[in-house]
């Protein structure tokens, strides 16, 4: 039996669970693009250190999952440039948008935020119509 349901399904509780305990501990929606903006931009202040720690677990976790051998194949490309090409264009997404699909997906819906649930109808959509469109017209997928 294919194990990516398994996989799909584990990733989803962990970072549901990590969402709520982020609120719950925090007071903050764990949105990981507004994290690393406010780092970015400056706007962080007395946090810093908080937010820099998130974001080296988003990095850590992965790194000590492949350490462990644990890891699973993926479909992405082994294409370097391609994938900082793709990285630059999510978070540039993810700026115009006030957040990325986690972030609106999981902390929007969650809490019923207008907001949140419309990006996510948005994106949802546009991607479905992206497939049909590289499937049907240039035949690619």
């Amino acid at each position: 039996m294919p194990m990516d349901w398994i996989l799909g399904l584990t990733g989803g509780v962990m970072i549901g669970c990590a969402a709520a305990l982020y609120l719950l501990l925090n007071g903050q929606i764990m949105g990981a693009s507004g994290i690393l903006g406010s780092l970015v931009d400056g706007l962080a202040g007395p946090r810093k250190s908080e937010r820099g720690m998130f974001l080296l677990g988003l990095i850590g976790a992965p790194a000590l999952v492949v350490a462990a051998g644990l890891e699973t194949e993926t479909q992405a490309t082994s294409n370097v440039g391609l994938l900082v090409i793709a990285g630059l264009l999510v978070g540039l997404g993810t700026r115009i948008g006030n957040g990325c699909t986690s972030g609106h997906g999981v902390c929007g819906i969650s809490r019923l935020s207008p907001r949140g649930i419309v990006s996510t109808l948005v994106y949802i959509s546009a991607g479905a119509v992206t497939v049909v469109a590289l499937r049907s017209i240039w035949g690619a997928l």
